[in-house]
């Protein structure tokens, strides 16, 4: 991995045509999102976890799951400098965004070409009539008031599928950008970090994070603030 300054990497972005961009949590932390497992993280101090995001637990133990979910919630959020950038990308260029994030601060900033590979949380629904449900009615009961079904966001929980369309639209976003630019993920999780399997021959990858990561093939890595380097851009 070839390390790199920001005016190079700014320039990258501003060549390019076909970005595709894969977000990780370390891309809302600026918005006051935690991420997940750093010293400050939403699984900090929180044995397993990975339980309370189960099917298990939402099934089995629905108010501990409940209790839990309520806490990767900040609706107070806004967008910040990285989302507002790469949405305004997309006006002049063939840009896709590929987040692991369920925050829907991507989405708030006017992406259009966005797939939320691990869902969203403001997208919740009914369980047991399948009605659509907002978010806000969600934090104030996981309950149905009109059928008594219990409510879910629309994640994917560990021991669920990801959805077929989503894989299918990353794939190919993947491989036909000329720059893929990696920016805010430890880029460990499965199988989002498969995705840049799917990159051309002829691609440039470009990695902005606060450490490196483990990739098959050569790329360029800034090791910097990601909200430094996108302010940048003109």
């Amino acid at each position: 991995m070839q390390t790199i300054d920001k005016e190079k990497a700014v320039s990258m972005i501003e060549q390019a045509e076909k970005i595709t961009f894969l977000t990780g949590a370390g891309v809302s932390t600026a918005s006051g999102v935690p991420d997940y497992r750093s010293l400050f993280g939403i699984y900090t101090g929180i044995e397993r976890p990975e339980y309370l995001l189960s099917q298990t637990c939402l099934l089995e133990e629905p108010k501990k799951f409940y209790s839990f979910v309520q806490t990767m919630y900040h609706p107070n959020a806004k967008p910040n400098t990285i989302h507002k950038k790469m949405a305004e990308l997309e006006k002049s260029k063939n840009i896709w965004v590929i987040s692991q994030n369920v925050d829907g601060l991507h989405k708030a900033a006017g992406t259009q070409h966005l797939v939320d590979f691990h869902g969203d949380l403001y997208d919740c629904y009914c369980t047991r009539c399948g009605q659509k449900v907002s978010a806000k009615t969600y934090l104030f009961s996981d309950r149905h008031d009109q059928c008594g079904g219990q409510i879910r966001p629309n994640i994917v929980l560990y021991e669920e599928g990801l959805k077929e369309q989503a894989i299918a639209t990353s794939i190919e976003a993947v491989s036909k950008a000329e720059l893929i630019v990696i920016v805010g993920t430890s880029f460990q999780v499965h199988p989002f970090c498969y995705l840049i399997h799917y990159a051309s021959d002829t691609s440039e990858i470009l990695v902005i994070n606060e450490s490196a990561v483990q990739l098959n093939r050569e790329a360029y890595f800034l090791k910097e603030d990601a909200v430094k380097v996108f302010e940048n851009i003109v």
